[in-house]
């Protein structure tokens, strides 16, 4: 067990960096570019690996149980962005909604579980992060109440977001577990970064109606 846990940490932290790195090449690159897509998608791939070994580190080998939350943040916020590029507006399928109830439930079994073990935590980490969790899949959840002209709108906006906020979580757990001593602010101040981030591209692409991705997503 010793063994497969080393083994699943090295791959985590392998595929991590990959994911940070690639993920910081398709933020920095233009937009709908080959780079950014071809980068993206490499993200994608690191960031399912990270998701795997991460689970299997909380259920498998009991382990820090705080990157669950990040895990499920992370992860879904990057399954729940390149969906909607893929939709591209249209009306959400079976796959879009019982995913984000499948994560709400875990989150909602997660604060259950450190509370019936009555462990400590950061509340400005661990509510922030599940608030964002929540807002995002009841806003996924809510696309059914939604008129096909606002989704349509909201697809390059909802895809930075989204998109964004999987490399700002995965930064969180990176600097949470290198610089221990220096929570919660090690966990929270990529969050606030990917914030401001994200406001600068809306601002842009608010400016830039031909944007390319804008066109790809109709």
């Amino acid at each position: 067990m010793g063994t497969l846990h080393v083994i699943n940490i090295a791959i985590h932290v392998i595929a991590g960096s990959g994911a940070l790195l690639t993920g910081l090449v398709a933020l920095s690159v233009k937009k709908g570019s080959k780079t950014h897509l071809l980068s993206g998608k490499v993200f994608t791939w690191m960031m399912g690996i990270v998701i795997l070994t991460g689970l299997m580190g909380v259920f498998a080998f009991k382990r820090n149980t705080f990157l669950l939350v990040l895990t499920l943040l992370s992860g879904y916020n990057c399954f729940s962005g390149i969906r909607a590029m893929q939709l591209g507006g249209k009306k959400p399928g079976g796959i879009d909604y019982w995913a984000p109830v499948t994560v709400m439930a875990a989150a909602v079994y997660y604060l259950y579980y450190i509370h019936s073990l009555g462990l400590y935590w950061s509340p400005v980490v661990i509510y922030s992060t599940l608030g964002a969790l929540f807002l995002i899949t009841i806003y996924d959840l809510s696309k059914a109440l939604m008129p096909v002209s606002l989704l349509k709108k909201a697809v390059i906006y909802e895809h930075i977001y989204k998109m964004v906020s999987a490399l700002s979580g995965l930064a969180s757990a990176f600097t949470g577990t290198v610089f221990p001593d220096h929570k919660p602010y090690s966990q929270f101040l990529p969050s606030v970064l990917g914030l401001m981030c994200i406001i600068v591209i809306f601002i842009r692409v608010g400016n830039k109606p031909g944007n390319p991705i804008l066109h790809q997503s109709n």
